[in-house]
Formats: C-alpha cells, sequence, structure tokens
C-alpha cells in the first residue's frame, strides 16, 4: 500500500469502523497525504464510499454540499441502511461549509441515518475556525503533519543528507534527480498554492505583499530569533506588529512557516516574546535560495541551518494535534534551541551544528534557573541526528 502513514491510518479506519458518532477530520499542510489516507481507507472498509472535492472553491456552493449528502443518503437507503460514508475533500473552501454540514449531520442523527462523514481540509487554521463555530461536541481531528525523515526514508530509501535538503514532501520525491524541476515544483504547485488557495483566497488579508515577503522572511531566517520591528525593517512594504503576528499564524495555520515564543514561567510575557522563526519543512528553505544540492552541502553556515531548522520542524510537526508545547530560550547572550514542556515535563534540547560554540553553557544556564526534566544534546557528542529524527519524540519524554 503506497504512500500509506501507517499511524494515521489505522487510527483513521479504527474510527470509521467505529459506532457513528462523530464527524472524523483529516486536516494538514498539502502533500501530507490526506486524499491517499481517505482513499486507502474508503478501499479497507467494506462500506459504499463517495469522495468528492471543492477545490475548485469558485464552482462549489453550499448546494454542491447538500448534493453530494444527498447520494450517500440515496445509497444508505438503497444499502437497506447500511453505513455509507462521505468524504468531502478540501471542503474548507466552500463559504458556510460547517453550517450546512452540522445541519445535513444533525438531520442524519435524528433520523438515525447511518452516514458517516470523513472532512479533509489543506489549512488546518481555516478547518479549525469552522469546526468550532459550528460543529463542537460533533468532530474528532486527526492531525496529519508533514512527512518525518524516518517515513520518507521508508518510503524512498532517502539517506539524512537527502532529507535535510529536500524536506518531507513525497509527491516531489520522483523530482529530486531533476532539481530545476523539483524546484519549480515546490515553488509553484505546494508554496504557491499554499499562499494563493489556501491562505489568499479564504483569508481577509490586506496587504498580501507583506504575506509573502513574511513567507520570504521565514525560509531565509529560519532558526534565528527576530523581534517584529526587525522584521519591519527587513521588509518592503509597510506594516505593523500586530499584523505580522497575524500573517504568522496564517502561514503557520498552512504549514508553511511558524513562530516559536520564548519559554518564561509567565504565559503572558511569552505571547509578547520575540518570535523564533522555523520552517514547517526544510524544503522550503531550500527550493528559494539558489543552491543547489552540493552546493549547499558545501556551504556550512546554510546546512547548519538546514539541521536546526530539521530539528525544529520534526519538533512541530511531531506535537500537531496534542497539548504539548515548543519553545526556546535567551537571556543574556546564552540560549538553547528548544524547550519541550508536556504538563510538569520539561525538557532542553540543543543542536549541535557548529553554528554557535556556546551550546552546553545555554543548557547550564537553563538548568539553573527552571530545573528542567531532562537535557538533550542532538549531533556531534550527543544523539546523533539520524536517531533523533528517526524516534517518536514520545520516547525523549517518557
Amino acid at each position: 500500500m503506497p504512500f500509506s502513514r501507517p499511524h494515521q491510518f489505522r487510527l483513521l479506519l479504527s474510527r470509521l469502523r467505529a459506532p457513528r458518532h462523530f464527524i472524523q477530520v483529516l486536516a494538514g499542510p498539502r502533500q501530507s497525504g490526506k486524499t491517499t489516507l481517505a482513499t486507502q481507507a474508503m478501499k479497507a472498509l467494506e462500506m459504499t464510499s463517495h469522495y468528492a472535492s471543492a477545490d475548485e472553491p469558485s464552482l462549489k456552493d453550499r448546494a454542491w454540499v447538500e448534493a453530494q449528502w444527498g447520494i450517500v443518503r440515496i445509497r444508505s437507503s438503497a444499502g437497506r441502511r447500511r453505513s455509507t460514508l462521505l468524504v468531502l475533500d478540501e471542503v474548507q473552501k466552500i463559504p458556510g461549509w460547517s453550517e450546512v454540514v452540522k445541519r445535513l449531520w444533525d438531520e442524519d442523527s435524528r433520523a438515525r441515518r447511518p452516514v458517516k462523514v470523513l472532512l479533509l481540509g489543506s489549512s488546518p487554521l481555516m478547518m479549525q475556525s469552522g469546526l468550532t463555530e459550528s460543529l463542537a461536541g460533533r468532530f474528532e481531528l486527526i492531525p496529519v503533519p508533514h512527512w518525518s525523515f524516518a517515513e520518507m526514508r521508508e518510503a524512498f530509501g532517502w539517506d539524512l543528507n537527502r532529507f535535510l535538503y529536500f524536506g518531507g514532501y513525497p509527491g516531489a520525491a520522483t523530482l529530486v534527480r531533476h532539481q530545476k524541476r523539483w524546484r519549480r515544483y515546490i515553488i509553484d504547485s505546494l508554496i504557491e498554492t499554499a499562499l494563493s488557495r489556501d491562505i489568499l483566497l479564504l483569508t481577509r488579508v490586506d496587504k498580501p505583499a507583506l504575506l509573502r515577503q513574511l513567507f520570504q522572511l521565514g525560509c531565509d531566517f529560519s532558526g534565528q530569533i527576530l523581534s517584529y520591528n526587525k522584521m519591519l525593517g527587513q521588509l518592503q512594504d509597510a506594516g505593523n506588529t500586530t499584523t505580522l503576528a497575524h500573517y504568522l499564524k496564517l502561514l503557520a495555520g498552512a504549514g508553511l512557516i511558524a513562530g516559536i515564543s520564548k519559554f518564561r514561567n509567565r504565559a503572558v510575557r511569552r505571547r509578547g516574546s520575540s518570535p523564533k522563526l522555523q520552517v514547517l519543512n526544510t524544503a522550503l528553505m531550500t527550493a528559494t535560495s539558489s543552491l543547489g544540492f552540493a552546493a549547499a552541502r558545501k556551504d556550512r553556515e546554510l546546512w547548519g541551518r538546514l539541521v536546526e531548522s530539521a530539528v525544529g520542524a520534526h519538533l512541530l510537526n511531531s506535537v500537531t494535534g496534542t497539548s504539548t508545547e515548543i519553545f526556546y530560550w535567551r537571556e543574556r547572550g546564552l540560549e538553547v534551541d528548544f524547550v519541550i514542556r508536556r504538563g510538569k515535563t520539561v525538557v532542553a534540547l540543543e543542536v549541535k551544528s557548529g553554528r554557535r560554540p556556546t551550546a552546553r553553557r545555554g543548557l547550564e544556564a537553563f538548568s539553573l534557573a527552571f530545573k528542567p526534566t531532562r537535557k538533550l544534546l542532538v549531533g556531534a557528542d550527543g544523539i546523533p541526528l539520524e536517531e533523533f529524527l528517526s524516534t517518536p519524540l514520545a520516547r525523549f519524554l517518557a
């Protein structure tokens, strides 16, 4: 079964086989395998299924949702009330989708129709908005983050260096021997589509040029801490810090760039901290740069940033949909790359990439101030990078 993601697939299958209680939702960035997971689940289930995609938003409206729903209702009746499955892809692109889904789901619940529903969305932020506003108490979310190193290695036989440069986009894996084609595919089919269709088309963005510039800034400075005022100094389009913070949230919701907050004891101060920019897939850094794979390997500065960004992306993708939080820490010139917190467990993690010689001093200072549960050093004489990226994060938090 090619391109399957075993954990998500087993979870999805078990939920769809269970009695009809909740709408199931697969949410994650483009090229994370949502449609493939849904297709494989449809083949594995012994029930009638119907798949429809709203990926052309100008041609779809609420009536389209009702029409697709009507198809599975008819099939359910014809099957003597056997369960039927409706799969709606890119549903967040339909204005008012959550209200019509709520109405139809409630109608089926009252009539005891055995219609099961699976929703797919490539903009988790937009999906979450509709789910919490209209479908509270009616859905279960299955996050589908970017592909990990372990998954790319198993599916395509990639080694660590190839993963660091080409990232975790399975659909682009066959193009890596033709780097110009690979770069154009990442930029045109993934980045541009995410910006124009997953953000700009679905959300009010008063300064689209500023959003695009912020995305590029996140790629250029991934792994670095920048205040919002410094960001404004780097950007050509006028804006303010509130606008930048909002746009950074939109980029994170589309699976592109995130802003990691500073670790402090007080949550109010964390929200006001300068963010650490972090790509969620290292392919975003390399596809938008001018260096090919061989040249990037020789650039120690860039390769060190790729190593740190790969660890950061691994952490953020691993905690998607969980209560675990990722921070950074910096005081008086001393820094810890990442701080992981789950409940009362706090883990300080430093990446030894050769870019900063004060790594151990930062861990020592953090330990004195916060007494973490565990300290981790990744790379060099610590945990080998390949081992860390291949290991589920939960094992380091046990």
